[in-house]
């Protein structure tokens, strides 16, 4: 917003304070000062999504709401979906739609079918998600996804069966962002076991039951520079870190035996597959049973841990050592597919706060001591290296899969099984690594002078708010999207620049007829606002040889003035009685 533009700044705002906080119906947008009405939130979307019948077609709205990120099946937009189901049931038994998505609303209707989502759905059409531009973000991460699709190096994990029949071509990639902005691409409903990936899940229930302290009396902090699974403790008698093997197990045996003691072995494993769907926001987790028996076949490196361990006094004491290696192998047996796994990282991302469900699964605390030891120790032995060359929190497991976190933005889960000698899927890391060559993503990049980098999180064209610079761009582009975005904002769509030309002069002069046509149509502004050269819109449309813009500025100044005179005859008409 321009300096000295302080009432435009101040509706904006009060605007957008309304939105955050109003989860019902009649949440006013405030007053354009150059309107002279005032508009709810409910009728501007009404207007910009009314077709030309004056009625919002429902399948349209759904498709602009999906454009956003939002999905149709998202749960927090299920009384959405419930109320046009009523008014489809109603049409339908008049025999006047056949589908949903061919359902009409008027104006009333629309307003009582989003008043309930509101909130979500004002976002949505503003694009105050964290990833604005959210359809040119995605198309940005499929190019990186078929990238990374021709790569056929790697070998697939063969120490258990189950692992050594995955398909080699298997490749998916799922995101879903803090706002519950979702995208997925390639083979993502695919379920996998999550083996590795459910280390800093079980880490982060135990410290989000038992505390960093607790925890910590039983496992490190430290990179161990080490195998995973070698068999070494630090100079503390510990294991090195809850992302190795043996700190792994010592987390579960704490879960097992500090946390709701009394429960059976089965009742634990219930609990702990229950904080996972709360993560996933009750997306798809299952469980393996033929992994989970192989795992405990084939058990006798982490058996050697385990009594390696016991016998350096690591473990609670009691602990009955067979059942906590078993359930060490069931937590490594659950089931998930990119879809839920991404859920699960962005819960990570977002402070522990399920995207999805609203649900605040974890406290802050033990989400940054989990995303502080992914980042440092969750790549195996190439943890270094990725934490040097793409300077994200991520884990991975001989599945194939990768659990990535960008903190305060989205959360990715990658999956491919062929993996390279560190046991890390090499599709996975060569994503990674185009992700930061194109985004601002890696944590020590610089946000405001990083030419060379894309930074998803800014608006197309403001980087710091709506302004008049912003709105001529956006005319002189014919980008009739933000100019919506900007109007649902409750930006003055009449302002000029220091010589006076305003949106509409701009949108005359480029050609650019659809704008034109919005800007007089919705915005309620003058069709002959002059410039410091005292020219007009349809001067510069005439000028410039846009002749469908001239006639349509031409009838509509016709038609405004027509209007004018007859609510004048009108008028005086209403006055002759009363005088005498």
């Amino acid at each position: 917003m321009p300096p000295g533009n302080n009432a435009s700044g101040n509706i904006l705002d009060r605007q957008r304070e309304e939105l955050r906080h109003s989860e019902q119906t009649q949440a006013e947008a405030p007053p354009r000062e150059t309107s002279g009405t005032t508009k709810s939130a409910e009728d501007i979307l009404f207007d910009l999504s009314a077709a030309e019948d004056g009625k919002v077609h429902v399948g349209r709205f759904l498709a602009a709401l999906k454009e956003s990120g939002v999905r149709p099946t998202d749960v927090r937009l299920s009384e959405l979906h419930k109320n046009i189901r009523t008014i489809f049931d109603q049409q339908e038994h008049e025999n006047v739609v056949t589908s949903v998505e061919n359902v009409k609303l008027d104006r009333d209707q629309f307003k009582s079918v989003i008043a309930d989502n509101i909130v979500l759905i004002s976002r949505a059409f503003l694009r105050q998600f964290v990833i604005p531009e959210f359809e040119e973000f995605c198309s940005r991460i499929e190019k990186i996804y078929n990238k990374c699709k021709g790569i056929h190096l790697g070998k697939v994990a063969s120490y258990i069966p189950q692992l050594e029949r995955m398909s080699p071509d298997y490749w998916g990639v799922s995101l879903c962002t803090i706002d519950g902005q979702r995208f997925s691409v390639g083979d993502t409903k695919i379920p996998f076991t999550m083996q590795s990936c459910s280390k800093p899940l079980t880490y982060a229930i135990a410290l989000n039951e038992l505390g960093s302290e607790v925890v910590h009396r039983y496992v490190g902090q430290e990179p161990s520079g080490r195998m995973f699974n070698e068999l070494v403790l630090d100079f503390n008698k510990r294991p090195h870190n809850p992302m190795v093997n043996a700190g792994a197990i010592i987390v579960c045996s704490l879960l097992m035996e500090l946390i709701e003691k009394e429960m059976s072995l089965a009742e634990k494993f219930d609990y702990v597959n229950a904080y996972f769907k709360r993560l996933s926001g009750n997306e798809y987790i299952g469980f393996n049973n033929a992994v989970f028996l192989s795992e405990r076949e084939n058990a006798d490196r982490n058996n050697a841990l385990a009594y390696y361990m016991r016998e350096n006094k690591c473990f609670p004491e009691k602990i009955n050592l067979r059942d906590c290696l078993d359930f060490y192998f069931q937590c490594c047996s659950m089931e998930a597919d990119c879809e839920s796994m991404s859920v699960m990282a962005s819960t990570l991302a977002n402070g522990g706060i399920c995207p999805i469900t609203g649900d605040q699964v974890l406290k802050p605390d033990a989400v940054r001591d989990v995303l502080s030891l992914m980042h440092s120790c969750g790549m195996y032995d190439y943890s270094g290296q990725f934490a040097f060359s793409v300077g994200l929190p991520a884990k991975s497991g001989v599945c194939g899969g990768m659990l990535v976190v960008i903190p305060n933005v989205m959360g990715l889960c990658l999956w491919s099984p062929p993996l390279d000698a560190l046991s890390n899927s090499v599709r996975g890391i060569e994503f990674c690594r185009e992700l930061v060559n194109i985004f601002n993503f890696h944590r020590y990049d610089n946000l405001k002078h990083a030419p060379n980098k894309l930074d998803p999180r800014r608006h197309k064209y403001e980087p710091k708010g709506l302004s008049i610079a912003t709105l001529l761009f956006a005319a002189a582009s014919g980008d009739i999207t933000a100019m919506r975005r900007y109007l649902l904002s409750g930006l003055d769509m009449s302002l000029s620049d220091y010589d006076n030309r305003t949106a509409l002069h701009v949108s005359a002069a480029e050609g650019h007829l659809e704008c034109v046509q919005f800007l007089l149509r919705h915005c309620n502004i003058s069709p002959e606002p002059k410039d410091r050269w005292n020219r007009t819109p349809l001067d510069d449309a005439t000028q410039f040889g846009h002749q469908p813009v001239a006639e349509f500025l031409q009838e509509f100044i016709a038609k405004q003035k027509m209007e004018q005179q007859n609510q004048g005859v009108a008028a005086d008409d209403n006055e002759e009685p009363a005088s005498a």
